[in-house]
């Protein structure tokens, strides 16, 4: 018997029809572009914001679901769900007020009795997304809730990932680099790779002098992590270029077995922060 919920937010970017296979919740935050407000990868699409994204002279912003928003949710998964167990998988706290949210909306629920855990990926999109759909697989099988945490805290300490973002246009605009960095950086064809470290902030690993070299630079640093590692379960995240995340798979496939592949959009609002072109990588143990 399935005794656990699982419950998410769409910064993980899994794949709505994995999501909808495997019963996962998605909560979505929310993406101010153009003043309009939308909700990420329910009202616009990643094929929609990408086209949008390189002709809007202003940088969306993006907003983390309340705390009402997330009691609701979890009070209507309890009703409909009873004596079952919540567990809440979220971004990190360290790129978004999103995990302090569904915090909250736990507290506020406690006093009712209700059994949620609510679990801070310190990641960003599929980087915990593949996390949501393994603890999904396991309450699919009956697992207990403590069985299911364990076995994802496993496989967060053992995940590796990498960005490779194709323009300094965002970061720049998100007042991450100056104007000057942005502009010297294209006109050096500068392809900045980064990852997120163990407290869950995004960090620059290096730069690299154009993109066939950085996506090279990229398999060598998984082979340089993964030492003597041969089958590897992998994820690509796209600005909806499928192609450019089949291409970059069979470039892995050269160096490794690859046993689970997923392709995924990087949705809206992660999209928002790293623009087009941007790949990210995400491996596991197989």
């Amino acid at each position: 018997m399935n005794r656990t919920v699982i419950v998410t937010d769409s910064t993980s970017d899994i794949p709505p029809v994995m999501a909808e296979a495997y019963g996962i919740e998605v909560v979505p935050l929310n993406l101010m572009f153009g003043g309009e407000t939308f909700r990420d990868n329910v009202d616009m699409t990643p094929e929609q914001f990408y086209e949008r994204l390189p002709l809007s002279a202003q940088l969306p912003t993006t907003s983390q679901p309340s705390p009402d928003q997330y009691m609701n949710v979890y009070r209507d998964l309890l009703e409909r769900n009873p004596d079952r167990t919540i567990l809440s998988f979220h971004i990190s706290s360290g790129l978004s007020g999103t995990y302090q949210s569904a915090v909250l909306a736990k507290s506020m629920l406690e006093e009712e009795g209700a059994a949620i855990t609510v679990v801070d990926s310190l990641s960003a999109s599929y980087g915990f997304g593949f996390m949501v759909v393994q603890a999904a697989r396991l309450a699919a099988e009956g697992k207990d809730p403590e069985e299911i945490l364990r076995t994802v805290e496993n496989l967060r300490q053992s995940r590796k990932l990498y960005f490779l973002v194709d323009t300094l246009e965002y970061l720049q605009k998100g007042g991450r680099i100056g104007k000057a960095s942005a502009f010297l950086g294209t006109l050096l064809n500068i392809k900045p790779i980064l990852s997120i470290d163990s407290e869950g902030i995004i960090y620059a690993v290096e730069k690299v002098r154009g993109r066939k070299k950085a996506v090279a630079r990229m398999i060598e640093l998984f082979k340089k992590d993964l030492p003597g590692v041969d089958k590897i379960n992998v994820a690509v995240g796209h600005t909806a270029e499928p192609a450019a995340g089949e291409e970059f798979l069979k470039e892995l496939a050269g160096h490794f077995t690859l046993e689970e592949k997923v392709l995924t959009n990087v949705g809206p609002v992660v999209g928002s922060h790293v623009g087009n072109g941007t790949l990210a990588v995400f491996i596991w143990p197989a």
